[in-house]
């Protein structure tokens, strides 16, 4: 299908989740959660419940990296635990689903989920490490992007960094340390708009961090200079419009997806469109232009960017919600995965791969969600579930299988599928944590999967842990 040119977000009105607000100037403001009663590092053991089964525009993206900003100290966490004696985190597995919530008090107030909309900040993300740990991640109030380590049973250990962000996006870990995704202030410049209003023009940024948790590198992955604002043709830059990413790895290079603002010139003015970028940063910091299917621009309008890296294939796959012809699509070369309806509640979940070969991919229209299976094109699977939620969750889990998981009242519901044959796996069952639109469970070497969620105080952070199967 072909895209046609875009029109300026600036100048329209909206249709998808993020288009149901006027396109107006937004700076968007962190929330402190609020604060609730409860001890630092408890964790609390669930047992499942019974439950029903179920166009393309081209410029330059090369920037210098810039000057290594300090790193801020945050309190010291409880003293750590004692690792296994290979080093390594190894989770026993059961019948049915086991989920853990521990409650770590990072010792900084976490910025709230607000109204969890595709335009605010995303308060948490948590990465899983080889040896089974993790890198939790969290946006404070203060400007602030922290990171801090956490041992096999989801406490905090050392002294957490910061760095300077005022979003977070994602965190992604390997053998010597990980990449943070977030976003700074950038500049709009002087450039005259042909309507309408769409700034800040803001920046995102790959944050290189060793094993300690201090920073090696960063790279800017959108294109603001010295020479280039956000108002100047051919700039790509963050602004209040749905602008989230996430990050994959092939084992060296890492992979940024995300919503982007496009300026064209029209004639003694510019017009700001909206799509997604992808860009591929290796491991010295350098960006890997034109290979490794990265890209300028992609789907337009774009939102729910996501992305994984396949072994396989040695490609990354990627798949975005988008009001041209009102799809989820893969964005390089534009196809459909499955079509849906510009109604304002088309939503992609997230991106796993399949048993075998292909991928699946979870999304929701009009509270229904679905589970398609494709492989390069068009969904040749599809599962309607019995899930009725409008943000669905899924993640590679335990041997095989992949879990979807939606808000439920308070809570969280979830349930597992084959990851081949897309049959469920055992009953639906309650992941006792607040839900947020936008974050995301992580899979783990020994088949557990995590999530970070709203904690007991605005200075905690819960981490939702499924515990793996015996399959």
């Amino acid at each position: 299908m072909s895209e046609g040119p875009p029109t300026p977000i600036s100048h329209r009105a909206q249709s998808s989740p993020a288009r149901r607000r006027i396109a107006i100037a937004v700076i968007v403001g962190t929330v402190a959660v609020a604060a609730l009663t409860a001890a630092a590092f408890t964790t609390d053991v669930l047992s499942p419940r019974s439950g029903v089964q179920a166009g393309s525009l081209s410029s330059s993206s090369s920037t210098a990296p810039e000057a290594t900003p300090s790193t801020e100290a945050t309190p010291s966490a409880s003293p750590a635990t004692s690792s296994p004696p290979d080093g390594k985190c190894s989770r026993p597995g059961s019948a049915s689903p086991e989920v853990r919530v521990t409650d770590v008090n990072v010792g900084v107030r976490v910025t709230g989920y607000g109204r969890e909309s595709d335009t605010e900040p995303l308060p948490m993300a948590i990465a899983s490490r080889p040896d089974g740990g993790s890198w939790l991640a969290w946006l404070g109030t203060n400007n602030r992007v922290y990171l801090g380590r956490l041992d096999c049973n989801d406490q905090l250990v050392g002294t957490p960094t910061s760095f300077d962000g005022i979003d977070l996006q994602d965190v992604q870990a390997d053998d010597t340390g990980g990449v943070v995704l977030l976003t700074r202030r950038g500049n709009c410049g002087n450039g005259q708009l042909c309507g309408g209003s769409s700034s800040p023009c803001n920046t995102m940024h790959m944050i290189r961090f060793d094993d300690s948790g201090q920073q090696v590198w960063e790279r800017q992955v959108t294109n603001l200079s010295g020479s280039r604002a956000g108002y100047d043709n051919g700039a790509r830059f963050i602004w209040w419009y749905q602008h989230h990413g996430r990050l994959a790895s092939d084992g060296s290079n890492y992979a940024a997806y995300f919503g982007v603002a496009i300026t064209v010139q029209n004639g003694s003015c510019v017009d700001i469109h909206q799509g997604d970028r992808m860009q591929v940063v290796s491991a010295n910091g350098s960006l890997v232009s034109g290979l490794r299917d990265s890209f300028d621009v992609g789907c337009s309008h774009s939102w729910t960017t996501r992305i994984v890296w396949d072994p396989r294939t040695s490609r990354f796959a990627m798949v975005c919600a988008t009001d041209n012809n009102c799809r989820i699509a893969q964005p390089r070369p534009y196809r459909t995965v499955a079509s849906g309806t510009c109604d304002g509640t088309l939503f992609g979940g997230d991106l796993v791969l399949a048993k075998s070969s292909g991928y699946w991919t979870a999304w929701s229209q009009g509270g229904q969600v679905r589970l398609e299976h494709f492989t390069t094109g068009a969904s040749d699977g599809t599962i309607r579930t019995g899930a009725r939620s409008s943000h669905p969750h899924l993640v590679s889990y335990s041997s095989g299988l992949m879990l979807l998981a939606w808000e439920s009242g308070s809570s969280m519901a979830a349930q597992a599928y084959d990851a081949g044959s897309g049959d469920t796996v055992g009953s639906q069952f309650t992941v006792g944590v607040r839900d947020h639109n936008y974050l995301a469970f992580k899979a783990y070497p020994d088949g557990s999967v995590a999530y970070p969620a709203a904690g007991s105080t605005n200075t905690s952070i819960r981490i939702a842990r499924v515990m793996p199967l015996n399959t």
